[in-house]
């Protein structure tokens, strides 16, 4: 049995991983979903991984999964407990040193998107979020998460760098969702391998799809797990 710490995004709470928790509580792990501060300007990255790591305790057998700007804690969660593994869903790839708010220049971003947009139609980065986050979450599902937004994550949080000096030493998977409207598939086809080294494995979905295909993300997560596990035991 593996413990999955599952950390949600900007402007989300741990309700956005309800399904895929169900999901592998009913395969028999554990799982610790934390709220991150919100309504806390001075909240930083390292209170966020506070949180997390205060909500963990000491359990073991540790599954790390940030989705997307969750991805700028996962790391520094994994860097401070027993993780078996670190999987970044949809997430922004952080490099040492850079603030969340210069990652969107520094990634090329915004020409990625851009680019996209011109592809199919203006569905990337689309106003309206039913389009661009939600389009294939059922709809009343859809809107119980907007009803959910708050403010998260603060100022203190994007503006400060990155605090590690270097990534985690622990094993890296990243999953990207073939229908993501925000984060434009191709865009992390090219930056996971240059900042990360590996190939990113991919499943069907949009950038909520935690909420849309929560049987999928709990599949590999659980693979992840599973193959963490065997990989300890060889050693």
């Amino acid at each position: 049995m593996s413990t999955f710490v599952l950390i949600h995004g900007a402007g989300d709470t741990g309700w956005s991983w309800h399904r895929v928790e169900a999901e592998l509580r009913a395969r028999g792990h554990a799982v610790v979903a934390p709220d991150l501060p919100g309504d806390d300007e001075t909240a930083t990255l390292a209170d966020y991984a506070d949180a997390v790591v205060d909500a963990v305790g000491d359990r073991r057998d540790l599954v790390v999964a940030g989705h997307s700007f969750g991805a700028f804690t996962a790391p520094l969660v994994a860097d401070r407990l027993p993780a078996d593994v670190l999987v970044l869903l949809a997430g922004m790839v952080p490099s040492p040193g850079e603030s969340p708010d210069q990652w969107w220049a520094g990634t090329g971003y915004r020409r990625a998107a851009a680019e996209q947009a011109e592809r199919d139609g203006g569905l990337t980065g689309h106003a309206d979020p039913y389009v661009s986050f939600y389009h294939d979450v059922p709809r009343e599902l859809a809107e119980e998460a907007l009803s959910r937004e708050r403010a998260h994550p603060s100022e203190a949080a994007t503006a400060a760098p990155w605090p590690l000096d270097a990534w985690p030493d622990v094993p890296t998977r990243f999953v990207l969702c073939s229908e993501d409207r925000c984060f434009p598939p191709d865009f992390f086809r090219r930056l996971v391998p240059d900042r990360l080294g590996i190939v990113p494995d991919e499943i069907p979905g949009s950038h909520c799809v935690a909420l849309s295909r929560p049987e999928d993300v709990a599949d590999v997560l659980v693979a992840y797990a599973t193959g963490a596990a065997a990989a300890g035991t060889e050693r």
